[in-house]
C-alpha cells in the first residue's frame, strides 16, 4: 500500500529549509534585483506552515526530508518533483522528473529515495520533464501535457506508449507561463479553466473533445489563477494583496484575478481561499508548486 490508496486528499511537500534565491533560473527571478529576492527565512517557514497546516486539517501531508546542507534552491516545490498517473496510483507507480536546470538536477535522487522509502516504484522519465506541474490529470487516463520551455514533447509520447495514457500535448511558448500549472486547471472532471489566448486552434479544439474549457484571461494567469489546488469543495490560490497598496496597478491586477477566481469557484459549488506566499513568488513561485499530489482524492467527489 502506498499513501496515494489512502481515501483522504494526500498531498508531499517539503519544508523551505534549503530555500534560495542565489540562481535566477526563470524569468519572474530576474525582474528584482538580488536585494530585493533575497528570502526572508522566517517568514517563508512561516507561510509554509500555513498552507500545509491547513491541507493537514482536510488530509495527509508527508513532508520530504530536505538533506541537511543541500543546496537544492528549489526542492520545496515539490509539484515539479514527480509525477504519479491518477489512472495507474494503484500500482504504486511514480514517474520522477529529468531536471536538466543545474540547480534542480539533485532533486530528483531526492525524490526516489524519498518514494521508495514509503513503497512506490519510481521510474525515471528518460526525456526533459518537470513534474505534476507539466501534466494535468482530466478523467480516466486523459491527461494535458505542457512541452516546449522545461519539458519536451517526446516525454508524453513515451507516457503514452509505456502506460496507457493519452495525453493531449500543448505547446509553452510564454516564459511567464513555463509550466502547464501556471495556465491550465482542472477544477473538477468536467471543466477545466484554460488560458485559451495562448495555444494553437488545434490544441483547444482537442482539450474541448475531454473537458469543458472555462476560458481564463493572460493577465490573470500572470497573477496566478490556475496555480491552484482543489482540497475538497475548495480551491486554493495565492495572493499578496494585503502587501501591495490600494489603487496600484499591481493591486488591482490582483484583485480582478481574486475575483474571477470567486466567480469560477462560485458556479462550480467551490470556495476560494487565499494563501499569501510572497517569499516564494521571490521564486517565480506560486502555491501550487509548492504541493504534489499523491491522489487526486479530492476530484473523487462529486460537489454538484
Amino acid at each position: 500500500m502506498t499513501p496515494s490508496l489512502l481515501s483522504v486528499p494526500t498531498f508531499l511537500m517539503c519544508p523551505p529549509f534549503s530555500l534560495s534565491t542565489r540562481v535566477a533560473n526563470n524569468i519572474w527571478m530576474t525582474e528584482y534585483s538580488e536585494q530585493e529576492r533575497a528570502i526572508d527565512r522566517r517568514r517563508a517557514v512561516q507561510q509554509f506552515l500555513t498552507l500545509c497546516q491547513f491541507l493537514a486539517a482536510e488530509g495527509l501531508v508527508y513532508l520530504l526530508p530536505a538533506p541537511a546542507d543541500c543546496g537544492l534552491q528549489d526542492l520545496t516545490f515539490t509539484a515539479n518533483l514527480a509525477f504519479v498517473p491518477e489512472h495507474l496510483r494503484e500500482t504504486g507507480l511514480v514517474l520522477v522528473s529529468n531536471f536538466t536546470s543545474p540547480p534542480r538536477v539533485g532533486e530528483a535522487e531526492v525524490g526516489w529515495q524519498f518514494f521508495e522509502s514509503v513503497g512506490y516504484r519510481p521510474v525515471r522519465v528518460p526525456f526533459r520533464f518537470e513534474g505534476e506541474a507539466e501534466i494535468k490529470h482530466l478523467h480516466g487516463n486523459v491527461y494535458i501535457g505542457g512541452y516546449g520551455l522545461r519539458s519536451e514533447r517526446r516525454t508524453y509520447d513515451w507516457m503514452e506508449e509505456k502506460f496507457d495514457m493519452k495525453v493531449i500535448k500543448v505547446e509553452e511558448t510564454d516564459p511567464y507561463l513555463y509550466h502547464l500549472d501556471c495556465s491550465v486547471f482542472p477544477v473538477d472532471s468536467r471543466n477545466t479553466m484554460v488560458c485559451t489566448e495562448i495555444f494553437r486552434k488545434e490544441e483547444i479544439a482537442e482539450i474541448e473533445k475531454h473537458t469543458n474549457i472555462l476560458s481564463v484571461s493572460l493577465d490573470h494567469c500572470y497573477n496566478g489563477i490556475c496555480n491552484s489546488v482543489r482540497l475538497g469543495n475548495l480551491i486554493l490560490n495565492a495572493s499578496n494583496i494585503n502587501d501591495l497598496r490600494a489603487g496600484t496597478e499591481d493591486y488591482d491586477l490582483e484583485l480582478a484575478k481574486n475575483r474571477a477566481l470567486e466567480d469560477i469557484a462560485a458556479r462550480h459549488v467551490c470556495e476560494p481561499v487565499f494563501f499569501n506566499l510572497s517569499e516564494f513568488l521571490k521564486s517565480g513561485a506560486l502555491l501550487s508548486c509548492l504541493v504534489m499530489h499523491l491522489n487526486r482524492h479530492s476530484y473523487h467527489v462529486r460537489v454538484l
